[in-house]
């Protein structure tokens, strides 16, 4: 088990606040404000009663771990917001971590409340008192429903209006960086679909509302006709935008693995982070998610494991915590930390998370041929062992499968499985 294998780290308070994050956000700002004014004194008086005690509540809760001082990375996890947006902070703090993704809004529904405005002087307040730095330290997660590369006319309307209300709401928040999956070019063609999403991105760019939220795009795992599966599909992109300082990249251990990118050894590493410079451009790399693979290497699954479990293994993630290049970056891990409890129910730990984050800041300087490494990593790859086998087997049956050739039938054709004829 994971919670075997990090070792606390000392008791240690709470780094200094940063300079204040300016929040431009006035009472007009949305509906939900106006709407608030006409509710009656007596029930608003209770109504934020509620929410301040419930915040209060929270903050009290002792966290699992507590924040590295000094730590030379930047590392946490996507954290829910559940009961509003400044509850992002609590949860982040609870599991030790110094940055943070989490959903601006609900990310599988199109029709969103507006973003709550004492919720979000809350949440600024929240990252003042607990030294923060919204700049550089947060990297919320946009909907999984955009796709800004849609040809149709009300479905693009449609995406951009979402794609833009989050940008809106960075800025109200005080977030600098943002990111979000590329698209799809299921409706168009790959180099129509690129063009698209990079008008989208000048769109918005040119709208003051957005501020100067900086989009990043989000590597993917090359699965079908989605865009951004490739460095070069990036890169393609960046080109098209015209604020190229107003453009960045996210990229997904995951996802790079899964489309075709090792990451796996000294050498490997060094050869992806070379072509990403060469075709994308460093400069670009503003945040990562950090997470294991359940599937081989160019499996083109995104599936995620935790850290030191799936085939990218360990020594990937010694490989990216020792490049100094990333330092200062956002890492935000993206792991199951659902678990079984003694009767067989899924279950949430967030535990899992703590003790990620903590182990990736030991990783920084650890020699790989130590025995406290060999250890991490016999005993991470062992738990497991099961999964890759049982996801290592399905991607091998489909390459056979995919690799057979395929026998004509003859006479009335018959649908198959997934209802192609």
């Amino acid at each position: 088990m994971a919670r075997k294998l990090v070792e606390m780290a000392s008791d240690s308070s709470l780094s200094p606040p940063p300079e204040d994050v300016k929040a431009p956000i006035t009472a007009a700002d949305s509906k939900a404000a106006a709407k608030g004014k006409k509710r009656k004194a007596d029930s608003s008086a209770k109504a934020t009663g509620t929410k301040r005690a419930r915040t209060k509540k929270e903050e009290n809760m002792a966290p699992l771990e507590q924040r590295t001082v000094g730590s030379q990375l930047r590392v946490g996890a996507h954290v829910s917001t559940a009961g509003g947006v400044q509850n992002a902070i609590h949860n982040l703090v609870h599991i030790g971590a110094n940055a943070f993704a989490f959903f601006l809004k609900n990310q599988r529904t199109w029709k969103t409340p507006a973003l709550d405005p004492e919720n979000a002087t809350l949440f600024i307040d929240g990252c003042k008192h607990h030294g923060i730095n919204l700049s550089d330290s947060c990297v919320p997660h946009g909907s999984y429903l955009v796709n800004l590369a849609h040809p149709d006319e009300d479905r693009k309307a449609q995406a951009y209006s979402s794609f833009r209300d989050d940008l809106t709401r960075c800025h109200k928040l005080g977030i600098r960086l943002y990111n979000f999956h590329p698209g799809n070019s299921n409706a168009c063609t790959r180099e129509e679909g690129i063009k698209l999403i990079a008008e989208a991105i000048n769109k918005a760019h040119k709208d003051p509302e957005t501020g100067e939220v900086v989009p990043l795009l989000e590597t993917m795992a090359s699965l079908g006709n989605t865009i951004g599966g490739t460095f070069k599909d990036i890169a393609e992109i960046i080109a098209l935008v015209e604020d190229k300082e107003r453009i960045g990249v996210c990229l997904d251990t995951c996802h790079v693995f899964a489309a075709g990118y090792d990451l796996r050894t000294p050498e490997a590493y060094s050869e992806t982070m070379t072509e990403f410079d060469n075709i994308i451009g460093l400069k670009y790399l503003r945040a990562l998610h950090v997470n294991d693979s359940k599937a081989p290497l160019a499996s083109h699954r995104d599936l995620h494991a935790r850290i030191g479990t799936g085939y990218l293994g360990l020594r990937s993630f010694h490989n990216i915590v020792n490049d100094e290049r990333l330092h200062g970056m956002p890492m935000v891990l993206e792991t199951p930390t659902e678990v079984k409890d003694e009767n067989g129910k899924k279950v949430e730990d967030k535990s899992i998370w703590s003790r990620e984050i903590k182990m990736l800041e030991q990783l920084v300087g650890m020699d790989v041929d130590g025995e406290q490494f060999k250890r991490w990593e016999k005993d991470l790859f062992e738990e497991g062992e099961g999964e890759r086998e049982r996801v290592g087997g399905q991607v091998k049956r489909k390459q056979a499968k995919d690799e057979t050739p395929k026998k004509k039938k003859r006479g009335k054709k018959v649908k198959s499985e997934d209802g192609e004829e």
